[in-house]
Order: C-alpha cells, then sequence, then structure tokens
C-alpha cells in the first residue's frame, strides 16, 4: 500500500526487484530519476513492501545508488564486482520452521537491504535465463525487463511505446 500521496512516475514498472531498480531512471521526452530525493526513496521503498524495515535516509538513498550502479554494471557490461561487494553485506539464513524450509535474509545495515535484496534477485534471474534480461531495443530508452514471452523474442520495454515509435520512424524512413 503507497501512504505517501506520490503517484509513481515510472514509464515502466512491475519487473522483477533487480530491473525495477534499473527502471528508477528513465530517458525520453521527461527523463527522471525516482531516487533523488527521499519522497521518491520512500514511495519506491512502500512500492517494494520495504517501507518498514528500512529507514528513509541520506544512508539509504547512498547504498541504494550504489546497489543500483552494480546491478547496472553487472547487466551491461558483466562487471560484477560491485555487484559481489553488494552481496558481500549480507547473507540468506535457512531454516527448517514448522511451515517448512525459510530462507532469511540477513543484512547487518538496514540500508543496505533493497540493493541486497535486487542484487540477490539479479542472481536468481542470471541461474534461471540470463539472455531473457534486456534492455529495450529503442535507442532513445534505457529501461530494461525480463523477457516472459513464449518465443524469447521480446525488444521493447513497451509496444506501445518503443515498439510504436521504432515502428512508425521504420515506416516514415520508408516513404520519405
Amino acid at each position: 500500500m503507497v501512504t505517501s500521496g506520490m503517484r509513481d512516475p515510472r514509464p515502466h514498472t512491475g519487473e522483477p526487484p533487480a530491473l525495477d531498480l534499473l527502471n528508477t531512471r528513465w530517458a525520453g521526452a521527461t527523463p527522471g530519476d525516482l531516487l533523488t530525493d527521499l519522497d521518491g526513496l520512500r514511495l519506491w521503498l512502500e512500492l517494494t513492501g520495504l517501507a518498514d524495515r528500512v529507514p528513509v535516509d541520506e544512508h539509504t538513498l547512498t547504498a541504494l545508488h550504489a546497489a543500483r550502479d552494480a546491478v547496472h554494471a553487472a547487466v551491461t557490461t558483466a562487471d560484477h564486482a560491485a555487484l559481489n561487494r553488494v552481496l558481500d553485506r549480507g547473507r540468506l539464513r535457512r531454516e527448517l520452521t514448522d511451515d517448512g524450509p525459510r530462507d532469511t535474509p540477513e543484512v547487518a545495515d538496514p540500508a543496505w537491504l533493497p540493493g541486497w535484496l535486487a542484487a540477490d534477485n539479479l542472481l536468481h534471474l542470471i541461474a534461471e535465463a540470463p539472455h531473457r534480461i534486456r534492455q529495450c531495443a529503442h535507442p532513445d530508452c534505457v529501461l530494461f525487463f525480463y523477457d516472459t514471452s513464449k518465443n524469447g523474442t521480446r525488444r521493447w520495454h513497451s509496444m506501445a511505446t518503443c515498439g510504436n515509435r521504432t515502428k512508425a520512424a521504420r515506416h516514415y524512413a520508408k516513404s520519405s
């Protein structure tokens, strides 16, 4: 539940946590960055269900910027050193409970919990299907998505925006 009263301004949402963190920055007609201030941080933490577990302060914002940069480097350049530094800040504690197995993230500094969870999620996506982690094919778009299409050939974060713009530009170029 979002209680901040702020509307999510991002053009693309609903991706797995690692890619959702990357998509807090966007380009286009009105470029933006949801994580420029504490209000945006608060909104993102509310949207991810972490608002009651993480302080909304500059330290958390700085940690989340570092984690976002680390996830971006791992996805775009295969540089995983920064991602491993984020992952070093926590671990999963595994245990058997009366309800069955449970994995509990343990991160010493709560400010690093959102970034650690995003980094951990990226590991799961890479283990599952690394080729399905994609950046939108539109040349002016910086958004990412996890391709869940049946044949794995999705090219744009949204057919309604970037896909149509690309097709319209191609059509215009042919008719000129």
